[in-house]
């Protein structure tokens, strides 16, 4: 969603469009040109660290929405009647969805969480603002802290930024009427019902207006789930504001046209997306100065002839329905410039569309049509998408009459592929089945309604994956989408994970704010969805839910829980029956929740540690409570010896009890301070309290010392880096930090195709630990990545995952001839009380390293196939310092997140089939040798195409569903941009001074 921020696109791009077309009203632009600042955002909604880091991400995202024509044409609205409004530039708040890695720009910059605001975060920038009464008090409904200027500007009104906003407007109805009849820009949320209905009966008041906006998805809840919009239809009483130009009523619960909308002579922008309209009326025609119209994401099944009559009309987005065909009349729409079909049940197109001489861009993928019409090729200025037709195809053979016998049911199944990101599910329920094993099952009747969903694996990012303190990572967490769709029926979510010895697997919840263990079952998965084929089935956690969420599972310590009561109870471990607590009666005087976890401990591994032969440990109890309160009476404890003593023969003076504070990391020796006897096969003690406690038998004096630092190792990994170069590219270079037990297979399997030193020394690291690689003495990495810091790639490592990352190097500047370096690798960040300039070229050892590798480069060959003519960049540039270059090394990372979309995205490219099949064969077992070669294979080709080559990336990405790759690589763009502004800061020459030089050369 691990492909890198993995993003769910179609959803993002379906929602994020409407949303940036409805974000264009926001815009306070008046007719004179000048511009008024939009309310602030909730300052409860204030974007984190990961968020601000991501906004420019979320920026390129709704510009991308755009371009797939969602959002509305400005040059559109300026067409429509004089004193229109002009669109709003996008907003650039945050969205909640940036805590994975991922932006989606359909999420706007307010959030219903509190109630609470900050009046400095609210005041508009618009000087005629003090002509409003500051005495009128809006709270209730609104915070006490908002005055009047903050919502109300000259002809401007703006109440979708507070829950409850729309029932301000009856308030300043009764109030101030004269100065809210000039009103001619008004926004409204539609999340609540009293204050709508409210609002809606002053409407009729307002016959200035000409932008109005009703729409749901303004606010969130706790969990950062829009809130959908309660509005069903609209009073007929509206039909008087006979100035109106622009409608947005998205986002609602619409089932129709609402009959007032006909008589509005003006109206000439209208938005119903994301409702339930499932026809439009006849009369439709009554709209005679209509310019554009969205319909996107509702039930139509069919237009109306009369349609056809808009002859003013020209955009018009009917994606994400559920139409079967067009009427003949669509070819009367004779200033149509875009038409957007996609997403629906097409089989066919009229052949009047042949006549449509002002269409410039028809959008039609995701449809049945097995043929488009010649007419169209009439169109020289046509541009047409029609990915994921059976274009060419025979027609589908009718289905085979059903066998005699008892009928059984049976629930569909959906198989997606690596660039599917999204599917849709009936009432009648579905058994989905994603890419890399994990499922989805729909039972019959958890829908009221067909519904589009969709689905993303995500990078796990240490700054929002938490885990306990001896929790593994078992898994990439997978997005489902939307958040917010509540099921009729429990929906089974099955994550694959890896196996993980002596250990509890558990699916794990993210609600936007903390994680939450779920009831989970494990079983194996679908022999038909395995990730290599006739390879065995994957492990699934599998868990039932009402809602979609992020998920992930964690391997952890056997738990057992119970609710102890002033009766007596007893706890039981599932792990080792061995293992009870005993409640006596009166021990709490309230019910408390009592947890018990087991950790098993190697004693050959414990022994090794702390370098007595004869040390012996039994499990290490782990207990909490809830509410942590002291018992009233001692629990009694009862643990078996460790193995290989009985009470009978051992030394009682070697026997210890330990207590450890899991807050402080500390260990005690208590065995005198409780109440500690054996028997034959167990230790029985009391206590009153609970924490971590651990049975130790040992000949060594200062147990606590020990204990502790036996401890602190047991939860770090021993791993080792790897450091390989490509054995037909030295210059490529693959680093990857493992367990030592995996260290040997993984060495053999990348044998053939990578050469390198020996694995490094045996280091020590935590799950999620960071930690860095360091090119060092004479070697330097040979791109500009989000990933790399300072001159270091960062990585986070989690045992059970893959921790790989592949790169170019080349020589320093000036370095020349053959390079004999080294790669080191460091722990955590780089020390911030160093200058950046020392920080970016300190190498040397220091207390934060971990291993150094050495690394050659070769002499530059004849082909000059390493070295470029400026050692700033290798061999291949896309791009221009103005614009940022992408380099092979950028194009290395992208190529190790394609997978199986290889196909689809050189397709997009413009590669022809021969060519694509030409490499396939090349590579034919080896994969991450094809997609690599396909980018390069095209990317050379640019060096004659032109300017545009990364953008014409970035867009290819976008139409093959691999968004995740498009804002990575608007990433990487933007970072070598930024580099471009330094460099012409440090030499006194601006951007804007070196814009007017090219210009002033260019007119000499």
């Amino acid at each position: 969603m691990e492909r890198g921020g993995e993003g769910d696109q179609s959803s993002d791009e379906e929602e994020g469009g409407v949303q940036a077309a409805a974000q264009n009203t926001q815009q306070n632009e008046l007719e004179d040109g000048e511009k008024v600042a939009a309310p602030a955002a909730n300052p409860l909604s204030t974007p984190t660290e990961a968020q601000r880091e991501r906004g420019t991400l979320s920026n390129g995202a709704q510009e991308n929405c755009e371009e797939a024509g969602v959002s509305m044409s400005r040059d559109l609205m300026l067409k429509s009647q004089a004193g229109a409004f002009d669109p709003e530039k996008y907003d650039k708040s945050a969205s909640p969805s940036s805590l994975l890695g991922t932006c989606d720009p359909s999420i706007s910059s307010s959030s219903s969480t509190s109630c609470s605001f900050s009046h400095h975060d609210m005041v508009l920038s618009c000087s005629s603002s003090s002509s409003h009464s500051s005495g009128l008090s809006l709270s209730p409904p609104l915070p006490s802290t908002v005055e009047l200027s903050a919502v109300l500007t000259d002809t401007r009104l703006t109440l979708d930024v507070y829950p409850g906003g729309a029932g301000a407007l009856p308030l300043l109805w009764g109030s101030i009427p004269a100065e809210l009849r000039g009103i001619q820009y008004l926004r409204l949320g539609s999340e609540d019902r009293s204050g709508l209905d409210g609002a809606l009966n002053v409407l009729s008041n307002l016959t200035e207006l000409r932008s109005l906006a009703i729409r749901g998805h303004r606010l969130y809840d706790s969990k950062g789930t829009p809130l959908p919009g309660l509005l069903t239809t609209l009073p007929s009483s509206v039909s008087s504001l006979t100035h109106l130009v622009h409608l947005d009523l998205s986002f609602n619960q619409l089932s129709c046209l609402p009959p007032c909308l006909l008589s509005l002579p003006l109206l000439s922008s209208l938005l119903l997306c994301h409702n339930f309209i499932s026809a439009l009326p006849p009369e439709m025609c009554q709209l005679s100065s209509l310019t554009y119209l969205s319909l996107l994401g509702n039930m139509l099944e069919s237009l109306p002839p009369s349609l056809g009559q808009l002859k003013t009309l020209q955009e018009l987005d009917v994606s994400h329905n559920l139409l079967q065909n067009l009427p003949e009349e669509t070819g009367g729409l004779s200033e149509l410039v875009k038409l957007d079909l996609s997403h629906n049940k097409l089989k066919q197109l009229p052949e009047s569309m042949g006549s449509l001489c002002s269409l410039r861009e028809l959008v039609i993928y995701s449809n049945h049509l097995r043929m488009v019409p010649s007419c169209l090729n009439k169109l020289p200025q046509l541009k047409i998408d029609a990915r994921d037709n059976p274009l060419g195809k025979p027609p589908t053979p009718p289905p085979l009459p059903p066998t005699l016998g008892p009928s059984v049911t049976e629930m569909p199944e959906l198989h997606l592929g690596f660039n599917q990101h999204s599917f849709w599910v009936t009432p009648a329920g579905c058994h989905v089945f994603l890419p890399g094993g994990a499922e989805l099952v729909f039972p019959c009747r958890c829908l009221p309604t067909t519904t589009r969903l969709s689905w993303a694996e995500k990078r796990p990012n240490r700054k929002w994956v938490w885990l306990e303190e001896h929790d593994l990572l078992l898994s990439r967490p997978l997005e489902l989408r939307p958040h917010g769709v509540e099921f009729l029926k429990p929906v089974e979510v099955c994550v694959p994970y890896h196996r993980r010895k002596r250990r509890e697997v558990v699916v794990q919840r993210f609600d936007g704010e903390l994680w939450s263990t779920l009831p989970t079952d494990l079983r194996r998965g679908s022999q038909n969805n395995c990730c290599h084929p006739g390879g065995h089935p994957v492990r699934l956690a599998c868990c039932s839910v009402r809602s979609f969420s992020w998920f992930m599972a964690v391997g952890r310590p056997v738990l057992d829980t119970c609710s102890v009561t002033p009766a007596e109870t007893l706890l039981v471990s599932s792990a080792d029956p061995g293992i009870k607590l005993h409640f006596p009666p009166d021990s709490t005087a309230q019910t408390r929740s009592v947890t018990l976890q087991v950790l098993q401990v190697s004693e050959s591994t414990v022994q090794t540690l702390c370098g007595d032969p004869q040390a012996r440990v039994s499990p290490l109890l782990c207990l909490s409570q809830n509410p942590c309160l002291h018992f009233l009476q001692p629990v009694k404890v009862q643990i078996p010896l460790p193995s290989g003593l009985t009470g009978h023969t051992m030394d009682l003076s070697r026997l210890h009890l330990l207590h450890g504070d899991p807050a402080a990391q500390t260990w005690t020796d208590i065995t005198s301070q409780v109440s500690l006897y054996v028997t034959h096969l167990y230790a029985i003690f009391y206590i009153t309290h609970f924490s971590w406690y651990w049975l130790w038998y040992t000949t060594q004096r200062c147990v606590s010392g020990v204990v502790r630092k036996v401890y602190q190792r047991l939860k770090q990994f021993k791993v080792q880096f790897l450091v390989l170069q490509r054995r037909t590219d030295p210059s490529q270079v693959l680093l990857q930090c493992l367990p030592t037990n995996k260290v040997e297979s993984r060495v053999k399997f990348l044998s053939e195709q990578y050469d390198g030193p020996q694995p490094s020394d045996l280091c020590d690291l935590l799950e999620g630990e960071q930690f860095f690689a360091g090119f060092e003495r004479g070697l330097d990495i040979s791109t500009d990545s989000p990933d790399c810091v300072s001159g270091r790639l960062c990585f986070v490592f989690y045992s059970s995952l893959k921790n790989l990352k592949e790169v170019y190097i080349c020589p320093v500047q000036g370095q020349t001839g053959p390079v004999r370096g080294q790669v080191s690798f460091y722990r955590g960040d780089i020390p911030s009380n160093l200058p950046e300039e020392v920080a970016r070229k300190r190498k040397g050892l220091d207390s934060q390293w971990l291993a150094t590798l050495p690394l050659r480069l070769p002499a530059l060959n004849s082909d000059n196939s390493f070295i470029l003519d400026e050692q700033q960049y290798p061999p291949l540039n896309l791009g221009d310092p103005e614009s940022g270059y992408l380099t092979e090394a950028n194009l290395l990372s992208i190529s190790l997140q394609i997978g199986q979309d290889w196909r689809v995205i050189g397709i997009n490219l413009g590669l022809s089939y021969q060519e694509l099949e030409r490499i396939e064969y090349k590579h034919s077992k080896n994969l991450g040798a094809l997609v690599l070669h396909v980018l390069f294979h095209w990317a050379h080709r640019q060096k004659s195409a032109g300017p545009g080559a990364v953008s014409r990336l970035t867009a290819a990405m976008i139409e093959s569903g691999r968004r995740d790759l498009a804002e990575e690589i608007e990433d990487i763009v933007n970072i070598g941009r930024r580099k471009y502004s330094e460099s012409l800061r440090r030499v006194g020459l601006e951007a804007e001074e070196l814009l007017e030089i090219t210009s002033a050369a260019n007119t000499n």
